[in-house]
């Protein structure tokens, strides 16, 4: 929970909060460390999530999260606190996506079109001028960010019944998404990282290393992009922090994906 928001002086769009958590799953990372709060020029909020190490994928889901090994994420980036809507899409490309309502999480996306949106972003004029290059996260940072100091199956443990507090998921989403922000957030203040719209990633799909990576982001090329986070159509195993999806980069359906947008530090 935060601690104090302080509105920073001659910065109407920028606000500092501070979290307290231990970042990573790893029991080495047991310090407790703050993470900073940064709105953007169209309304964005954003958490700093701190380096650290933590271990990542599932040993007990499908075979292409397996086996866990240890992450370790050498350099502070910035993450949206929640997943891009409808109108906040509107915002920055200039057009409509025609879906169904402005304050949903956007879904039916290509991966091609959430990338464009993260170089359309970075181009505004105040986004220049503060420093801040969008892009998508890579699959390390957002199960890094998912798991929120956790090593359990969701960040809030291992107990399937409780994804109904946490997500809109196959079970009560009416069969679409929903505004960001209405479920428990995780331990560090992120919401809806299970459920809602599944998330594309920066990374093409890659089969996991048996140990030890630092700042892993796949191949250079590959056919099928990797989406996390699970969906407002999926049941509870699809919604847990090491479930990995694959889609052609160039297929928009109504079962692909939104995204939540990461930035790199200036």
């Amino acid at each position: 929970m935060p601690l104090f928001l302080t509105k920073l002086p001659q910065t109407p769009l920028v606000f500092v909060s501070l979290f307290l958590v231990t970042p990573g799953c790893s029991s080495t990372d047991s310090d407790t460390h703050s993470l900073e709060s940064v709105t953007n020029s169209i309304g964005m909020e954003f958490l700093m999530v701190p380096a650290g190490k933590f271990r990542m994928g599932a040993n007990a889901g499908s075979a292409n999260e397996m086996p866990i090994h240890e992450v370790t994420l050498s350099k502070p980036f910035g993450l949206g606190i929640a997943e891009v809507t409808e109108q906040q899409y509107t915002t920055v490309m200039g057009e409509s996506p025609r879906f169904s309502n402005p304050t949903n999480a956007i879904n039916s996306l290509s991966w091609n079109q959430a990338n464009e949106f993260c170089l359309r972003l970075s181009d505004l004029p105040a986004e220049k001028a503060a420093g801040r290059i969008y892009r998508l996260p890579t699959e390390a940072e957002w199960e890094y960010a998912c798991r929120a100091g956790t090593d359990t199956a969701y960040s809030f443990g291992d107990d399937p019944t409780l994804v109904t507090q946490h997500a809109w998921y196959g079970r009560n989403s009416s069969q679409g998404t929903h505004p960001p922000g209405q479920k428990i957030p995780n331990p560090w203040g992120f919401s809806d990282m299970h459920g809602n719209a599944w998330e594309w990633c920066q990374n093409w799909f890659y089969e996991y290393p048996k140990g030890p990576t630092t700042d892993p982001t796949g191949p250079p090329t590959g056919k099928t992009r990797v989406l996390r986070g699970g969906g407002w159509f999926h049941r509870e195993p699809n919604c847990r922090s090491a479930s990995r999806f694959t889609e052609d980069p160039n297929s928009p359906t109504k079962f692909t994906g939104g995204l939540r947008v990461a930035y790199t530090a200036p």
